[in-house]
């Protein structure tokens, strides 16, 4: 009898833990469920549609342009010019220009009545270059909400000649730009270069810095 009063109490003993755990297993599945899709967050991007102006299939640029040149001991004076330019690569491209201006008085001149360094001829300022052109900082520009241009920041570099005081002097181009695409087959430009050259007129042979700012339209063909 009384082994039989301990295999009961084993038993229950053995049990209790079994049916508690069952208990946490049953409440457990009663508090996880399902996520309200409600509570779940939705975003709703809106992207923006933008129409981007592309360089056209053809490689040669023309434009002209017009601006200020400072030629050095003779002032600062309108320039006009054109330039023709053969693009090799998105990066790369050849340009050839024609410039011309005309210079004004020295300060000598303007403080020596009747004292003419130069005869009006003379005075005649054109230069002929071919430079080189390197698209340092190609991008986009976003200058409306729906439309995107492209444009660049690029380096020139080139020689020629300019006709300036009855000689032609050998010249060295150095200069910086800016390039805006309008459309796929027209550009706006802003250059700012520096023409080199020795220059004999005051007496003494010297290295002049005729700085240039100009700003010009182009079509590509």
């Amino acid at each position: 009898m009384e082994n039989r009063l301990l295999c009961i109490v084993l038993a229950i003993v053995m049990v209790s833990p079994l049916s508690a755990l069952a208990d946490d297993s049953s409440s457990s599945g009663q508090v996880v469920r399902d996520a309200d899709p409600g509570s779940v967050l939705d975003p709703q991007i809106e992207r923006r549609r933008v129409r981007e102006a592309d360089i056209d299939t053809e490689n040669f640029e023309i434009g002209t342009y017009a601006g200020i040149l400072s030629i050095e001991d003779f002032g600062a004076q309108p320039v006009v010019g054109a330039r023709l330019d053969y693009h090799l690569s998105e990066d790369v491209f050849l340009e050839a220009v024609i410039g011309h201006a005309k210079a004004d008085e020295t300060s000598f001149e303007a403080l020596s009545a009747g004292v003419q360094l130069l005869t009006d001829d003379e005075r005649e300022y054109t230069y002929y270059q071919a430079l080189v052109g390197y698209n340092l900082l190609p991008g986009e520009a976003f200058l409306s909400r729906n439309r995107t241009y492209n444009n660049a920041l690029y380096l020139l570099g080139g020689a020629g000649m300019t006709e300036f005081a009855g000689d032609d002097h050998f010249t060295l181009g150095l200069g910086v730009g800016y390039r805006l695409l309008i459309n796929d087959w027209l550009t706006v430009r802003v250059d700012m270069k520096d023409n080199i050259f020795n220059l004999d007129v005051l007496g003494e042979d010297k290295m002049t810095h005729n700085l240039e700012l100009t700003a010009g339209v182009g079509l590509f063909f």
